[in-house]
């Protein structure tokens, strides 16, 4: 499909734009081999959330929900970021201004290059003092001790994402928000565009007058008020975007 796109009127309101924001989801991931939490092969149809992703199971078995995230861990640390990441990390050189807000907890973001990066649920390569709350970087598989300890203080350390019954960052929230509201386009990628509050995040750029492209491979609760509507692989469609961006001069 991404071959047959029409990209005119798209590249025309991309020569125009200084301030892209960015929406992904698991599903740009997913093309990288990473597994997604709600698709046929997600990660909840072996295994119960409120028994490893909760507050309340790593206080009653922290060993148990480290083993299962360091098993994660394992296996996104085998992936590598796919050309739809590559593309957003270049634009960030293309546009005046690009915003890249991720649900996704898995860095392939950083790796592809990207820098101006907001994570909604955090990262699974950063680790969280239970304690004094000090956030480190610690890309070990495995993990040379489950659980792991805070090594200033001794205290438990917890994986850095949001788990369920836990509220977002306020400042990331906000500032996902703001930049939004402020976004000439907003690409959704990948994303089932049910989970709120990013679900929300695309009609507060379209309501502030952004224009909104979603590239899924399948329809979304969002596919309806998108200005462009695109089906298929991240991967493919925004280099496709990309090549007809380079070869359009700006008017």
């Amino acid at each position: 499909m991404a071959e047959k796109l029409d990209t005119g009127p798209l590249i025309e309101v991309l020569q125009e734009a200084s301030r892209v924001a960015i929406l992904t989801g698991a599903g740009i991931s997913a093309e990288s081999g990473i597994p997604t939490f709600r698709g046929e092969e997600g990660l909840w149809k072996k295994y119960r959330p409120e028994e490893l992703a909760t507050p309340t199971a790593f206080s009653q078995d922290p060993k148990l929900v480290w083993e299962w995230y360091d098993w994660r861990r394992g296996i996104i640390g085998q992936k590598e970021p796919n050309p739809g990441h590559k593309v957003i990390a270049r634009w960030e050189e293309t546009f005046p201004t690009v915003s890249l807000i991720t649900q996704n907890i898995d860095g392939l973001h950083q790796k592809a290059g990207s820098k101006n990066i907001w994570e909604l649920h955090g990262n699974i390569w950063k680790l969280r003092c239970t304690e004094e709350g000090t956030i480190t970087e610690n890309y070990n598989t495995p993990l040379k001790e489950i659980p792991p300890l805070c090594p200033n203080c001794g205290a438990l350390l917890r994986p850095h994402v949001v788990w369920f019954g836990e509220s977002l960052s306020p400042t990331i929230l906000q500032k996902s928000i703001q930049l939004s509201s402020e976004c000439d386009v907003m690409f959704v990628i990948g994303t089932s565009a049910v989970v709120q509050p990013a679900a929300s995040l695309p009609f507060e750029a379209s309501e502030a007058g952004a224009k909104i492209v979603e590239i899924n491979l399948d329809p979304t609760s969002l596919s309806l008020y998108a200005d462009f509507s695109i089906r298929g692989k991240s991967g493919e469609i925004l280099p496709l975007i990309d090549e007809e961006l380079k070869k359009t001069p700006k008017a």
